[in-house]
């Protein structure tokens, strides 16, 4: 064992929480899991562990991803550190009954294949604290309608890669105006062809250009809801 080994045991609870912030920045799986068991043998709260130390660290790896400091490689990573974390943590906020953000049903649209981008995006919601139900790659209509009353979900998230998938968003966001469902759901869109005229264009709440601002797109509309519902 080399002298600069940090033993994460050793540290206090704020240097703690820091180090945890750099060790998911750097896709560390296994220290990230040891920190939440510490944080959590000290008495911390699931909620605390989950907003202070992974939260709070995905929001910097967002940030930075968003600047073009941080690539795809090195966020799929930390989302990775914090999937470990998250795994820990999950069945314990069930059982406290911790507040939610919210919870969110992803998916690419029929015809359409591509993931990466929008297994970021489900990866990055999950570090926000969302709740995500990925329903993988080409999804018809009634597969969303179906999981987003199964799940009780805030949110439906979009995705296509190719402009000839792209107009099925419509075929989505038309049902569920026909349905009379279109007001229960905060729908956002993404993939590399589409832009926010696009996303307008077919009813949409938002058009999110990556990861980082779907998750801040997320936080805001569902801010709005809960304010809406308290009025």
């Amino acid at each position: 064992m080399a002298d600069d080994d940090i033993i994460l045991s050793e540290l206090s609870d704020d240097d703690l929480v820091l180090q945890m912030h750099d060790d998911l920045y750097d896709g560390l799986k296994e220290e990230i899991e040891e920190g939440v068991g510490i944080l959590l043998e000290r008495g911390w709260t699931p909620y605390d562990v989950l907003t202070r130390a992974l939260v709070a660290g995905m929001t910097i790896v967002g940030a930075d991803f968003r600047d073009g400091i941080l690539f795809v490689p090195e966020v799929l990573l930390a989302a990775n550190a914090m999937k470990g974390g998250m795994a820990i943590l999950k069945p314990l906020l069930i059982a406290t009954g911790a507040p939610r953000m919210g919870k969110m049903v992803i998916g690419t649209v029929k015809g359409d294949i591509h993931d990466i981008g929008k297994n970021l995006v489900a990866m990055m919601m999950e570090g926000a604290g969302f709740e995500v139900v990925d329903l993988g790659i080409n999804n018809a209509v009634e597969k969303y309608l179906e999981a987003l009353e199964r799940e009780g979900a805030d949110i439906l998230g979009m995705s296509a890669l190719l402009t000839t998938t792209m107009p099925y968003m419509k075929v989505v966001i038309d049902t569920l105006k026909e349905k009379g469902l279109r007001e229960n759901y905060i729908v956002l869109v993404g993939g590399a062809p589409l832009n926010e005229e696009f996303g307008r264009a077919i009813g949409a709440d938002a058009y999110c250009r990556d990861a980082a601002v779907a998750v801040e797109t997320a936080k805001s509309f569902i801010a709005r809801k809960h304010n809406a519902l308290r009025a």
